[in-house]
């Protein structure tokens, strides 16, 4: 028979057998269906702890899921389709173990704020546009994945995804401002429109709503505070509900939630005509891509934790498949969700079938107590909303970015700013945008850092003359290049290298990782030069890989292999007869350059070895 044998594939469990056919049919097989792998090895201790995890859970989804589909401009019910439809395709089909998967703040704010610019929520053209675009963020997500472009969310900052997050719970905040006062704000939808708004009818604030809100909100801080494992949400919301029964409730004043549907999440079909994908294609992109990096970036933390390595490919596929069924149930676009994330592994969970476990709960609160939500007060969840959205400003890492780097805290504070002020779907853009060009204008200005020989420790080699006060000779210039030499780093070069015209030039390239076309046309232009102004251009140090453009083009045959050097005292030893003239004495005068490092009297020779800092790779 032929033996079995486990192996893991990007995080995710791989059952092959010995025969090789068998084999790559089991390893397709996994990648297609990646839950057989760990449904296979299910134990019942594991089962047992899933159990468990997966009731506390369903404790903490439910308010969740309510304040998510409030935060999107939904009915509450649509909260618990997504923490039921989409956890359970996520888990699925993705690749950690332990991430929860569903309605999320900021997700849920993108939602709201792309969708109510084209319809009014509430409105019967609302939801449908939804369930669009949630269903065009699924595709996305699923090519991505199925592409293997799971390398692309290293392309956006953290910094980026810090800023845009904090953002979002301002705006989120903002949004439930006018349930904590109970102030009707008309249109108002902007964050500047918002609060002008809400400043010009603080007088028609209801009191008993605020004291509702505010009660919530300051029981949800105190838990928090005293134990964040206990489940805060469900204390605070128990308070709200006594405070507004003891103001008086609806009769007060004081506007409910609602009763739930009650019945099962029902099949849609997402409208996706021309007009739709026009309209939302761009925030179908800006969704999907932050769905992904929250995903990502969630299932990696928990996996450093649990010791499993997560192939991002595979959440891609879980993440995409989980969006687009999900908008064929009534769902919005969800992805992980860190709180839920977290506790589920603290509460020990040991595979997704926790995730099932909890969405099935949920499930059942749905079909059996629709009723549940028809006595929240919506001042409470307003509170609830307002603590859930402070918790997405991470304090200590914008402390630290706007003490650390400066180009960093600019990123920052335009990501920021363009979540408040521009449409939702064009901040992260703004914000990666920032980030490139920060990047390549950092690139494109290599440090050309100005070398000398150190007498007093000539075991160092060459170092930063300027840094250590060195001496240098008058007629070579050791210039060590900080960077890489590609096209758009090859003016700066040139306006750095015309300050040396007739002096010899030693290029140390231990720095220099990388020469494009332009580079190494540009240091042809410049030996040339250099020689028709008496002086050379010398190169010194640089990797073999980074000079394989210049090999292949036969640029360092045309200028000459007698200019390419592997170590620093080749170079200047070359040099020594192209410079004797300007060191010898004339007319009895003393030698021009009688001190220098190089070639003086006292200077550092060839037998005390002038080698490169750091040495050649």
């Amino acid at each position: 028979m032929a033996s079995v044998s486990a192996a893991v594939s990007g995080g995710c469990i791989v059952t092959a057998h010995a025969g090789h056919g068998q084999s790559a049919t089991a390893y397709r097989l996994s990648r297609l269906l990646p839950f057989l792998g760990w449904m296979r090895q299910l134990s019942p201790r594991d089962a047992r702890a899933d159990l468990i995890a997966g009731l506390s859970g369903a404790v903490l989804v439910l308010p969740q899921g309510v304040a998510y589909a409030l935060i999107a401009g939904l009915p509450p019910a649509h909260g618990l389709y997504a923490a039921i439809v989409v956890a359970i395709i996520a888990g699925l089909f993705g690749c950690s173990r332990h991430m929860v998967s569903g309605p999320a703040a900021a997700i849920s704010m993108v939602v709201f704020g792309t969708v109510s610019t084209l319809a009014t929520p509430g409105s019967p053209e609302y939801l449908p546009l939804v369930l669009a675009l949630t269903c065009m963020v699924g595709i996305i997500q699923l090519a991505l994945g199925l592409l293997r472009m799971g390398a692309l969310v290293n392309l956006i900052s953290h910094t980026v995804v810090i800023g845009f997050t904090a953002g979002a719970g301002v705006l989120i905040a903002t949004s439930q401002l006018k349930h904590l006062f109970g102030i009707a704000l008309g249109d108002a939808s902007s964050f500047l429109g918002t609060w002008w708004a809400l400043l010009g009818h603080l007088e028609d604030t209801s009191w008993a709503t605020l004291i509702t809100g505010l009660s919530t909100l300051a029981s949800a801080l105190l838990v928090r505070r005293v134990n964040r494992r206990l489940p805060w949400m469900l204390v605070a919301m128990a308070v709200g509900c006594g405070v507004a029964a003891l103001l008086g409730g609806s009769e007060a004043g004081i506007p409910m939630v609602g009763a739930l549907s009650g019945s099962l999440p029902p099949f849609s079909l997402p409208p996706l005509g021309f007009d739709t994908l026009r309209s939302l294609g761009g925030a179908a992109v800006a969704l999907a891509v932050l769905g992904l990096i929250e995903a990502v970036s969630i299932a990696r933390a928990i996996g450093v934790r649990s010791h499993q390595r997560i192939d991002g490919n595979q959440e891609f596929i879980g993440q995409g498949l989980s969006n687009l069924v999900g908008s064929f149930f009534s769902c919005f676009a969800g992805s992980g969700s860190f709180t839920r994330s977290g506790a589920n592994y603290d509460a020990g969970a040991r595979t997704p079938l926790s995730v099932m476990i909890a969405a099935l709960i949920v499930l059942a609160v749905l079909l059996l107590v629709p009723n549940v939500t028809a006595w929240l007060p919506l001042p409470a969840m307003a509170g609830l909303i307002m603590v859930i959205a402070a918790n997405l400003i991470e304090f200590s890492h914008i402390r630290q970015i706007l003490t650390v780097s400066r180009e960093e805290a600019v990123v920052l504070v335009i990501t920021f700013l363009a979540t408040l002020l521009l449409p939702l779907e064009f901040a992260i853009f703004a914000g990666v945008l920032v980030s490139l060009v920060l990047y390549l204008n950092r690139t494109s200005r290599p440090r050309l850092v100005e070398m000398a020989p150190d007498s007093e420790h000539p075991e160092l080699g060459v170092r930063n003359a300027e840094r250590y006060q060195l001496t240098q000779c008058r007629e070579v210039v050791i210039l060590r290049v900080d960077g890489s030499l590609f096209f758009g780093a090859v003016d700066h070069v040139q306006r750095k290298l015309a300050r040396y015209t007739g002096k010899h030039v030693i290029l140390l390239g231990t720095g220099c990782n990388f020469i494009d076309i332009a580079g190494a046309e540009m240091l042809e232009i410049e030996q040339r030069r250099l020689q028709d102004a008496g002086g050379s251009l010398s190169m010194c140090g640089f990797r073999r890989y980074a000079l394989e453009v210049m090999e292949r083009g036969g640029f360092l045959e045309r200028m000459g292999d007698e200019h390419y050097f592997h170590t620093a005292e080749a170079a200047i030893a070359a040099l020594r007869e192209a410079v004797s003239e300007a060191h010898r004495p004339h007319d009895g005068e003393p030698a021009a350059c009688a001190s220098c490092p190089l070639f003086g009297p006292d200077s550092i020779g060839p037998s005390q070895g002038i080698r490169l800092t750091p040495p050649l790779a």
